[in-house]
């Protein structure tokens, strides 16, 4: 899983490997999200801070353009698509 990214950060960082592929790991956690569990749960948290779904939304859209979110599940067809439209 990701050795080049793990020797990077081994090379690169006093951590050792373990401690390279434990965070590695637990970034990648917490990149998992996908955008639709995303949007779902930033809606819940900004209505509980008592916002309204116009600032809401303004709000999500805003952070979706620097988060990263895991993507989409492709079907074979959709792949096939994508390569050969």
């Amino acid at each position: 899983m990701h050795e080049d990214l793990v020797d990077h950060l081994t090379r690169s960082t006093p951590l050792n490997r373990g401690e390279s592929l434990r965070v590695i790991q637990d970034v990648l956690a917490y990149f998992d999200e996908t955008a639709e569990d995303f949007v779902r749960r930033r809606h819940r948290e900004l209505q509980g801070q008592g916002l309204v779904n116009a600032e809401i939304f303004e709000r999500i859209e805003a952070d979706l353009g620097y988060r990263a979110v895991a993507p989409p599940q492709f079907t074979l067809r959709q792949l096939r698509r994508i390569v050969y439209g």
